[in-house]
C-alpha cells in the first residue's frame, strides 16, 4: 500500500513553525479517545487508528495541504493490523525528514483498566482465549518502547473523561508549542508516586493542617490553609529552592528538546500541604516567566 502511494517531499524542508505534529498512543482503556476529541478542541486535525507505515505520509499530505492540516494528530491503536512496535523508528524517520512530532502516551494502572472493560463488558483486544490482565499484560509489552521514548506521558488512573480534556488543552491549546511547559501536580503519597514525574518533592516535613480543627476540612486552595502551610518555618525556602532549581534546568531541558516537565508535590493525602506549595510553585514559576500550571491529581478523594 505505501509502495504506490506518490511521494511527498515537502520544499523547504518542515519545521516547527509549519507543521505541529502530535502522535498519540498508549494502552487499550487508557483514554486515547479522549485525548484526540481534546486535541480536536484545540484545532488539530486527528487522524484515528492511522496506520503506523502511513505516519510519513500523512505528515507530508498534512504540511503540503497547509491550513487547518498544519496542526495534525495522528492517534496510533495497537488492535491495528499494521501497527508496530518500532515507533522510535517510526519518529525517527519523521525528524530524518524535518519533522518533530510531539509523542503522547496515555496510561493507566492495571485495576483501573480491568475495571473500565469490565463496566463496558468489552474484551481486551489482545487477550485471545486467555484472561483480561493476560491481554493488559501483552500490549504492556508491545508498547514498553514506546512509553519510554513518550515526550509526555498522561496517566488516567485518577481522571474523569472532563479532567483528562482539560490537561491535554493545557499542554496543547495556544501556547508556543517550542516552550517547556511544566506541571506542577500535587499527590498524596498513600496513594502512590505519580509514574510520570520528573522531579518529586516532599511538603510532609511540614506540620499537617489535618491536625488543625479549623483547617481539616479545607484544603490547599484555600487561603487559609494556604497562610498556614506556606507560613511554616522553612516553607518559602523549599519553595524558592525548587523554583531556582527548575529555572536553572529549564533552559537545558529546552535545548535537548525536552517540552514537558512534571514537578510532583507530594504530602500524605494531597489535600493540604501539596495543593498550597504547588500553587505557591507554579504562581512564582510564573512570575519568572516560566509555561506552568498546576493540576491537583488526588484533591478530593478523602
Amino acid at each position: 500500500m505505501t509502495e504506490s502511494m506518490p511521494e511527498f517531499a515537502p520544499e523547504p524542508a518542515p519545521d516547527e513553525e509549519s507543521v505541529d505534529l502530535v502522535v498519540v498512543t498508549g494502552v487499550s482503556g487508557g483514554g486515547r479517545s479522549t485525548v484526540a476529541r481534546a486535541l480536536e478542541n484545540v484545532g488539530f486535525y486527528v487522524v484515528d487508528n492511522l496506520p503506523q507505515a502511513l505516519m510519513l505520509d500523512m505528515a507530508q499530505l498534512a504540511f503540503a495541504a497547509g491550513g487547518a492540516a498544519r496542526r495534525t494528530a495522528m492517534v496510533l491503536d495497537v488492535r491495528s493490523r499494521a501497527f508496530s512496535t518500532d515507533l522510535a523508528g517510526a519518529v525517527r524517520v519523521l525528524k530524518e525528514r524535518g519533522f518533530l512530532p510531539r509523542v503522547v502516551f496515555v496510561d493507566a494502572d492495571d485495576e483501573v483498566l480491568i475495571r473500565r472493560f469490565e463496566s463496558v463488558r468489552r474484551s481486551h483486544p489482545l487477550q485471545g482465549d486467555g484472561r483480561l490482565s493476560d491481554g493488559i499484560a501483552a500490549e504492556r509489552k508491545l508498547l514498553e518502547e514506546a512509553r519510554e521514548q513518550a515526550d509526555v506521558i498522561i496517566d488516567t488512573s485518577h481522571l474523569n473523561v472532563n479532567q483528562l480534556r482539560r490537561r491535554v488543552e493545557e499542554l496543547f491549546g495556544g501556547e508556543d508549542a517550542r516552550r517547556l511547559r511544566i506541571t506542577v501536580l500535587s499527590f498524596g503519597f498513600k496513594y502512590g508516586l505519580p509514574p510520570d514525574a520528573d522531579y518529586v518533592l516532599d511538603a510532609r516535613f511540614l506540620p499537617n493542617p489535618f491536625w488543625v480543627p479549623e483547617l481539616r476540612e479545607h484544603t490547599g486552595l484555600e487561603e487559609g490553609v494556604s497562610n498556614y502551610v506556606l507560613g511554616q518555618e522553612g516553607a518559602n525556602d523549599f519553595v524558592g529552592t525548587y523554583a531556582g532549581l527548575i529555572a536553572a534546568t529549564a533552559p537545558g531541558f529546552e535545548r535537548e528538546g525536552k517540552r514537558y516537565l512534571t514537578v510532583a508535590v507530594g504530602c500524605t493525602g494531597g489535600k493540604h500541604r501539596s495543593v498550597a506549595i504547588a500553587e505557591e510553585l507554579t504562581s512564582r514559576l510564573r512570575d519568572i516567566r516560566l509555561s506552568a500550571h498546576s493540576s491537583h491529581r488526588d484533591l478530593g478523594r478523602e
